[in-house]
Parts: structure tokens; C-alpha cells; sequence
């Protein structure tokens, strides 16, 4: 088996074996008011996760090499390939983090001046859109090339320190029946009601220090809130709260009242004005008319006159 095939049977398992207690841990150091990811919090979780990286590299170590490798693991394998994957991980991954960086920001750089003759000589008009689409497919794929290459690295050193011991331990001479009941016991003990019984223990443990270390306040106000102190609280009479509502609706009651009346008298006003107008308009016409007789009456009386002075003239 290849060791980078090694590592990777080892370490995938491990991981999820012990990423569950990992979490519960986080969960307690976060309601006990501390950040996992900084400072005490951090230093917390490292040393708990310890124990847990141990027995959880043990046991899928050891289930590897009875299952797949058929060899017998030797004694405290978990303790030796923790130390010894621990020394390759702080010689390792601070190296991978620095070139991963530099590839990162050489890749973002050659893919700006890239589009930039892309927009000056073939593609004037390009969009924004395509643009970062174009640039994330570019420097993201020369990202992720180089992140697998380097992973692949450090899996290859961890089967390369696993496969030393893998060496080391002889030949299982016990048949595939025996070795497939010796796995299954390294996860689940004979005595199935004790370890019911501790797990069941362990989680109310847990559950009971969690709600131990949340703060009785959740939520909180936050540190900058100001408390307005409004004093001591009258008790409530409900005699007197009902005799005070009943005296509220009453004012309400004749304040509408009045708003009534008011309108009603905006409302007559109105009407008289209008009225008025309406009677003097009716006027005006009748006396036009008489204005327009008068007018007729005088040029008739004025025709006859002269009808009369004519005749004696003749006469």
C-alpha cells in the first residue's frame, strides 16, 4: 500500500472519531464565555484534544492494520504516531501555509495583468460579471492545483512515519473470523451495559455543565446600555384603575360631543351662505329684464312721437 493511500486510511477516520467530542468541548468553552479559536479558550481545546487525537488514532489505527494490512499493531501505537504526527505537522503545515500564500498572490497578480490586456487589445467592452468570473476560474484553479499537491504531501508523510510501524509489527496468524472480532470489540466492549451506561453518564455530564456555565442573563444587554432607573413599582388597584379609565372615556365621550355640535353649526352656516348667494343671483336677472322693457318701452314711445309730429306736419 502507498503511503499517501496509508495516511489517508488513518488520518480520515481518526479525525471524524474525535471531531464529535472535539465540538461538545468548543460548545462548553463557548458557554463558558471563552472563544475556542483564541486565547484560554484555545489553549483549552488543544489540551483536551490530546487524549481524544490519541485514542482516536489508536483505535483506527489499529482497525487498519488488522482489517486492511493484516498485521498485529503493537502496543501503544495511538501515543506514537500522535507524537510523531504532531513533529511532522508543526514542521509541515506552517511551510504549506507560506507557499499556498505565495501561490495565492502570484496567481492574483498574473491573472489582474492578464485581464488587463484582455480589456485593452481583445475585449474593450467586458463585463463585470465575466470579469470576476474569469479571474476567480484563473487564480482559484492554480490555487486549488496547488493546495492538492501539497496535501498529497503531507498525506504521503504521514503513511511514510504510519508505514514504519506497519513494518515493525508481525503477521496476524489468527483467521479473518477472530480478527473481525477483535475490531468490532475495539469499538464496542463486551460488557454492552457498562459502556451504555458511561456514555449515557458522560452526555448528562456535559449537558448539565452546559447549561452550568451559560450566563443566567441570555441575552444580555449589551456593556454600553444605560439603566434608567424609574423607582419602585406602585402596586396596581383595580377599583381605581377602572374608576380612572371610566372617567377618561367620559371626557372622551363629551369631547366627541362637542366636536359634533361644532361641525353641526359649521355645517347650518354653510348652508345659509350658500343659500344666500343663490337668492341674490336670482335678482339680478328679473332686473335685467325690466331694464330691457324699459329700453324697448322709451325707443316706441320715441317712434310714435315722431310718427305724430309728422302727420300735423302734413296737416
Amino acid at each position: 500500500m502507498s503511503n499517501t493511500k496509508l495516511g489517508l486510511l488513518v488520518f480520515w477516520p481518526a479525525f471524524w472519531t474525535g471531531f464529535p467530542f472535539k465540538l461538545a468541548i468548543g460548545l462548553l468553552v463557548l458557554a463558558a464565555g471563552l472563544h475556542p479559536w483564541e486565547g484560554t479558550g484555545l489553549a483549552f481545546l488543544l489540551g483536551l484534544s490530546i487524549p481524544i487525537d490519541i485514542w482516536a488514532l489508536g483505535l483506527c489505527a489499529r482497525t487498519v492494520f488488522l482489517e486492511r494490512l493484516r498485521v498485529e499493531p503493537q502496543p501503544g501505537l495511538g501515543l506514537n504516531l500522535w507524537w510523531q504526527w504532531t513533529i511532522l505537522n508543526v514542521m509541515y503545515l506552517p511551510v504549506l501555509y507560506f507557499i499556498m500564500g505565495a501561490v495565492v498572490s502570484t496567481a492574483k497578480s498574473a491573472t489582474a495583468s492578464t485581464i488587463e490586456f484582455l480589456k485593452e487589445h481583445l475585449i474593450p467592452g467586458l463585463p463585470i460579471a465575466e470579469q470576476i468570473t474569469i479571474e476567480l476560474v484563473m487564480w482559484g484553479s492554480v490555487a486549488t492545483v496547488a493546495l492538492i499537491i501539497l496535501t498529497l504531501g503531507w498525506l504521503y508523510g504521514l503513511g511514510a512515519i504510519t508505514q514504519r510501524h506497519v513494518r515493525a509489527s508481525p503477521q496476524v496468524t489468527a483467521s479473518y473470523q477472530e480478527v473481525v472480532h477483535r475490531w468490532d470489540l475495539m469499538r464496542v466492549p463486551a460488557d454492552q451495559p457498562l459502556f451504555l451506561m458511561a456514555f449515557t453518564g458522560a452526555g448528562v455530564v456535559l449537558v448539565f455543565m452546559f447549561w452550568g456555565f451559560l450566563p443566567v442573563t441570555t441575552p444580555h444587554p449589551h456593556e454600553d446600555y444605560e439603566y434608567l432607573d424609574s423607582g419602585e413599582e406602585k402596586p396596581v388597584k383595580p377599583a381605581k384603575a377602572i374608576t380612572r379609565m371610566e372617567n377618561v372615556l367620559t371626557r372622551a365621550t363629551s369631547a366627541l360631543e362637542d366636536l359634533e355640535k361644532t361641525e353641526g353649526k359649521g355645517r347650518k352656516a354653510v348652508k345659509a351662505k350658500q343659500e344666500a348667494g343663490s337668492g341674490k343671483g336670482g335678482d339680478e336677472p328679473t332686473g335685467g329684464k325690466a331694464k330691457g322693457k324699459k329700453v324697448t318701452m322709451g325707443a316706441d314711445g320715441h317712434s310714435q312721437e315722431q310718427e305724430h309730429s309728422q302727420g300735423d306736419r302734413q296737416h
